[in-house]
């Protein structure tokens, strides 16, 4: 069983995606951010950045006492070690895939997220933050349009890769992007929310954040716990 510490957002998405893919056993610990609970003890044990998903394998390939993984993309890289899916066997398609996994995480992943908070969050709007996070978005579209012109998925077949870029693709509208001018991410996109596993996961998002889908209004204290965070936060 896998305990997974998690909310709805797109790096959460990522590992319910794959674990409904895989099939595999997990329970859901809901790890509401705008109410703080990421800075719990408790949470902070397992997931030292006090951001989610986090996750608790009970049962680890070969045995062995439980482990404890944080951040997204070595969960998914873990994940797909410990089944044997979603990642190619030979050395060229593995790394391929793992490439672009980094790629989300270093580029997608940060840009796409400071592109939703000066935009839809930040009080003050700043012309230039905007326009420099909505721009470099624009690009890295175009760069996962142009790797998916003469192939299905990213990395060829369906891999962690695609797991870690659509939910992040998803929320094009809120990034202020036009679907329709990548036309092969367009394809791509549409093509994976076609997948049962992808829709159960979506389900539980609804299901564990019943607010889920909507543009949230944060009021001053969710505020300061979203975006006024320091080390004071996460000392020991």
């Amino acid at each position: 069983m896998i305990d997974l510490y998690y909310w709805s957002t797109p790096n959460g998405h990522k590992i319910t995606i794959f674990l409904e893919e895989a099939a595999l056993p997990y329970k859901v610990f809901p790890i509401n951010i705008a109410k703080g609970e990421q800075f719990a003890e408790a949470f902070l044990a397992i997931a030292p950045n006090n951001r989610i998903p986090a996750m608790i394998d009970h049962e680890p390939k070969g045995g062995g006492r439980p482990i404890s993984i944080f951040e997204s993309g070595a969960m998914l890289l873990y994940l797909a070690e410990k089944t044997g899916t979603f990642l190619p066997a030979d050395i060229y398609g593995r790394y391929d895939a793992i490439q672009w996994v980094f790629w989300q995480m270093g580029g997608l992943g940060p840009m796409a997220g400071q592109n939703h908070h000066f935009s839809n969050y930040a009080e003050e709007k700043i012309t230039y933050a905007i326009d420099r996070y909505v721009n470099e978005t624009n690009r890295l579209y175009g760069v996962l349009n142009k790797r998916l012109a003469d192939r299905e998925f990213i990395a060829g077949d369906y891999s962690i890769a695609d797991m870690a870029s659509y939910p992040w693709i998803v929320p094009y509208k809120n990034q202020s992007q036009d679907i329709n001018d990548f036309p092969h991410l367009k394809r791509w996109l549409e093509t994976i929310a076609l997948r049962p596993a992808v829709q159960r996961a979506y389900a539980k998002a609804k299901e564990v954040n019943p607010n889920f889908g909507q543009l949230a209004i944060r009021t001053d204290a969710e505020r300061k716990v979203l975006f006024g965070q320091t080390a004071a936060n996460v000392k020991g």
